[in-house]
């Protein structure tokens, strides 16, 4: 393993704990998986089952437009946390920001873009 394959995973470990204490200080409850994947332009996590009871009897009910919403304004409301999280473990800007949930499987996906870094030549495949 290269030391640079190094740091990318222990960034990835350290964006997965910090995103995990996110959910967890402000949803009241954190996801039992997550995995992040560190990437030339961008960083990826993918949460799963983090529903709280609430949010599966709605689900059981057929409220998932209830479930849907309240779980992209809770994103839309943590971005900047989100966000700043990223910026300070990986040391690099993010561009934007895309969370997605899905409901069943209890998947959620968040994507941050970065800014290019033009010091660094992108990996064989990258345009």
């Amino acid at each position: 393993m290269s030391s640079n394959d190094g740091r990318s995973r222990h960034r990835a470990q350290a964006i997965s704990n910090a995103i995990t204490k996110l959910q967890s200080d402000h949803y009241g409850r954190g996801p039992e998986s997550v995995r992040t994947v560190v990437g030339y332009d961008h960083i990826i996590c993918f949460l799963e089952n983090s529903f709280i009871q609430v949010e599966r009897t709605l689900i059981e009910g057929g409220e998932t437009g209830a479930v849907r919403e309240a779980r992209l304004a809770f994103q839309r409301a943590m971005e900047t946390r989100f966000v700043t999280t990223v910026e300070e473990i990986s040391g690099r800007k993010v561009r934007a920001f895309l969370s997605q949930v899905s409901l069943d499987p209890d998947i959620s996906v968040e994507v941050f873009v970065l800014e290019r870094d033009d010091t660094e030549q992108a990996p064989a495949g990258v345009a």
